[in-house]
């Protein structure tokens, strides 16, 4: 095992400083993140906090439909072909426009569904804005800057991004209402900063050239990624929506709370899945050894499971550090152990069959995780348990969302050449 993890680094020596760059940011973002995670657990109410979540969860969804997809090209291309960048970030830019009414639609539609009788629309359109069109497109400026290795740039982004919606909770909390209305204007205000800053300072300084032949070829990868990437968030923050409408804003806060100290640890996992994708769109050889694959997979449910137990492990020996109303949920999150290791391991998956470019095949596993997902929740949810027992059987349900992502992606790479680039 020594030697195999030895030569493993040896031959990817590049990938492996790129992924200390990024990780370092990483840490940036993680103790920025907890500033800010605080700042606004603390100052809005649980059930306020359960509201912004969910929503913000919807906006997350929703951003994956922005130029429907199209950044999955302009990606790639960053990668492989840099020279085109300018073409397809004009590509890029006319899809955005051209997806902006079905966006707004598809939020019409969500606020009337799930928060008509609970949040105001206005308030529920600032946060929308914010995660669709702002914080996308600072995230879009970071794939690029990872695309064309300058990692330290994109993770230096990440941060400042991070920091800005940070201050602007902290001003929340020292000078606002502590309402959730007004914390949608400093929410809309820090993203929109952040998107300014992103292109002025950090996009590559590109001509914009028209090359619709360019963008027709790339149509169908670019809809089926943006079909991917929506199914991927919905079955990622499905979860918020469904507690929210079985339990009410309450519970949902409180899961909220859960899961996002929980993603807080998955911050140095989802660098590794950036470096090794990159890995992969350009050689795929790595995953037939049957050895590798279960290094991986075994490395990041390790690296998952650490964070979370050093969390809990914190959180037990000081349990109002992180504030009152995270410390009604901070006990509880000792009895998710297994719930990252599961959930980053169904994200590494997701990036397998991106990689490899199976993007159909992605979407259309996306999908049965989505429905399967639902499912689960609605009937845990449904059995009205004590919070403790509901939480720990999420342990239950994420594992039984784990087999099924691995027994079908694995089946997917071991059928399908990989297409090229």
């Amino acid at each position: 095992m020594i030697v195999r993890l030895r030569n493993l680094a040896s031959a990817n020596s590049a990938l492996i400083r790129g992924y200390l760059s990024m990780v370092g940011g990483s840490a940036g973002r993680l103790v920025i993140s907890l500033v800010y995670f605080i700042a606004i657990a603390n100052t809005l109410s649980i059930a306020e906090f359960g509201l912004f979540a969910t929503a913000s969860a919807c906006g997350i969804m929703l951003s994956r439909l922005l130029a429907f997809g199209f950044v999955s090209p302009l990606y790639r291309i960053a990668t492989v072909k840099t020279r085109l960048l300018g073409a397809y970030t004009a590509g890029f830019l006319a899809g955005m426009v051209l997806s902006a009414p079905v966006i707004a639609l598809a939020a019409w539609l969500t606020h009337m569904l799930v928060f008509a009788d609970q949040m105001a629309l206005a308030t529920f359109a600032k946060i929308i804005v914010a995660e669709v069109l702002c914080w996308r497109i600072m995230e879009i400026a970071v794939i690029v800057s990872y695309g064309t290795n300058r990692f330290g740039s994109g993770s230096v982004l990440v941060v400042v991004a991070t920091l800005l919606k940070t201050i602007a909770a902290v001003l929340f909390a020292w000078l606002a209402d502590a309402s959730l209305e007004s914390w949608g204007w400093y929410y809309l205000a820090a993203n929109g900063l952040s998107a300014i800053v992103a292109v002025v300072f950090f996009y590559p300084r590109v001509r914009l050239r028209w090359k619709l032949e360019l963008y027709t070829r790339r149509w169908v990868d670019a809809v089926s990624v943006a079909g991917a990437e929506m199914l991927f968030y919905i079955q990622s923050e499905l979860d918020k929506v469904l507690v929210l409408s079985l339990g009410g804003p309450e519970t949902a806060g409180i899961y909220a709370i859960i899961m996002r100290l929980v993603d807080l640890t998955a911050l140095p996992v989802r660098a590794f899945l950036t470096v090794l994708t990159q890995r992969l769109m350009r050689t795929s050889a790595m995953l037939n050894d049957l050895k590798n694959r279960i290094l991986l997979e075994g490395a990041v449910a390790t690296v998952s499971t650490a964070g979370l137990l050093g969390m809990a492990g914190f959180l037990w020996l000081f349990p109002n550090a992180l504030g009152r109303n995270v410390s009604v949920a901070a006990p509880l999150l000792i009895f998710v152990v297994l719930v990252p290791a599961f959930r980053n391991l169904i994200e590494y998956h997701s990036e397998l069959l991106y990689a490899t470019g199976r993007t159909v095949v992605r979407m259309l596993i996306l999908a049965s995780l989505g429905i399967m997902k639902a499912l689960l929740l609605a009937y845990v949810l449904g059995l009205h348990l004590d919070v403790v027992i509901w939480v720990e059987l999420l342990n239950a349900a994420f594992l039984v969302l784990y087999l099924q992502s691995a027994l079908m992606t694995y089946r997917a790479l071991r059928s399908v050449k990989k297409r090229p680039i």
